[in-house]
């Protein structure tokens, strides 16, 4: 009994993450998932290695990727993806080109895959299929673009930041402090600055408030006492 908890609960997470940045019913995500493979990763574990021809498609379960480059022998992360996200090689997906990217499992992680030629043939046997992929690419496209377009211009290393831990929350606890810096093309220095000053702020914000109920409380306590003493 006890092990089927994580289990529900790691699809319940999924479902609703999917269902929430795709905009697409349940029943659909479920008709794919018929058609897909479950499949396991180790912390650390290359998914895909620049070079390779996998053109598989995933849909993260449980855990996180990142999609990776080497440029001086420094590691650059592009993005990053958690339960209920997709995520494949778009060189090879889209083009058949080897992949300029290494896609690594960052922790313990559980995903669902499909062949392109398996989920194509899916596309073209059924409409509504064709339709929940075609959305789902969409919607991949305009998280590209909004992520830009929301500060009207390159958003800044802080804003970026603000940005994944309002999207992605877990990503701040379960993902290595220099993956991140290199995300936000960043030193690691950098970022803890950031978030030292973020800490800052909070914090402030929480003493000015804690200060003014503090002056509420005083001053009701005021006034209860002078008509008490009337």
């Amino acid at each position: 009994m006890t092990k089927k908890i994580p289990y529900l609960c790691s699809m319940e997470i999924m479902l609703k993450k999917f269902c929430k940045k795709y905009k697409l019913p349940e029943k659909s995500l479920f008709d794919l998932l018929s058609h897909m493979e479950e499949v396991s990763f180790s912390k650390g574990e290359l998914i895909i290695r620049k070079g390779d021809r996998n053109s598989n498609f995933y849909l993260i379960k449980k855990g996180i990727w990142r999609a990776y480059y080497l440029a001086d022998g420094t590691e650059n992360s592009l993005w990053f993806v958690g339960s209920g996200e997709t995520a494949f090689s778009s060189w090879t997906y889209v083009e058949g080109k080897p992949s300029q990217i290494n896609i690594e499992s960052v922790n313990d992680s559980i995903a669902y895959c499909i062949s392109k030629v398996k989920l194509e043939t899916l596309f073209s046997h059924s409409l509504e299929m064709a339709n929940f992929g075609r959305k789902i690419f969409e919607r991949e496209i305009l998280s590209v673009d909004a992520s830009t377009l929301a500060y009207g211009a390159p958003p800044t290393a802080k804003e970026r930041y603000l940005t994944l831990m309002e999207e992605n929350p877990e990503l701040l606890q379960d993902v290595p402090l220099k993956y991140l810096a290199s995300y936000l093309y960043i030193t690691p220095q950098s970022l803890s600055r950031i978030r030292a000053g973020l800490r800052k702020t909070a914090y402030m914000k929480i003493t000015r408030t804690t200060i003014k109920i503090m002056r509420i409380y005083t001053a009701n306590r005021s006034v209860g006492w002078l008509y008490k003493s009337a």
